[in-house]
């Protein structure tokens, strides 16, 4: 019988691979006492396939909505509408590491970690919003609260979402979220 030949990285380095390693350890260990070396041993890649995926031990976390992020920005320095480039970001995202940490955030010991890192998310997106609604001729100010208010919605929307995955998408948790903002 003929083997084929498999080229590109092998499966256990894939980014999903180092994902569901980490989120084991994380709930087996909480995240404090997880090492990078812990994962990339449960994973069996070695520390540099890490790092070809991820900077840092917590973007195993946010990745795939950091993804989401950076295309909402470039797509409000486009020239989006801020309602619809935040409502892409829920298009077709399924559950991930991130909404199994924001679930299980207290047997993991993360809160902390994803409230500091949450901030960061949900300020960059303001950020961008605001410029963009400056640039649509709003106030300085009146930009920073609206942008403010909306990118406190985009964060709010994924962890009810993540609390209820089995019901809404996010794209509709999304909706109701900048509405109410």
């Amino acid at each position: 019988m003929a083997t084929e030949s498999r080229t590109g990285r092998p499966r256990a380095s894939s980014r999903e691979v180092l994902s569901e390693a980490a989120c084991e350890l994380f709930l087996e260990k909480g995240y404090d006492a997880t090492s990078v070396s812990d994962i990339t041993r449960r994973a069996g890649v070695s520390r540099s396939s890490f790092f070809n995926y991820f900077s840092a031990k917590s973007d195993v976390l946010w990745s795939g909505f950091d993804a989401r992020v950076d295309a909402a920005v470039g797509d409000l320095r486009e020239g989006g509408s801020v309602r619809e480039v935040f409502l892409a970001i829920g298009d077709g995202l399924a559950p991930d590491a991130l909404a199994l940490a924001i679930v299980n955030a207290d047997a993991m010991g993360i809160g902390a970690e994803l409230d500091r890192d949450r901030a960061i998310r949900q300020f960059r997106l303001q950020r961008e919003a605001a410029a963009r609604l400056v640039r649509e001729g709003a106030s300085p100010l009146a930009a920073q609260v609206g942008a403010g208010a909306l990118s406190a919605a985009v964060l709010a929307a994924v962890w009810a979402w993540a609390d209820h995955t089995a019901g809404r998408s996010l794209t509709e948790t999304l909706s109701e979220a900048l509405d109410a903002a």
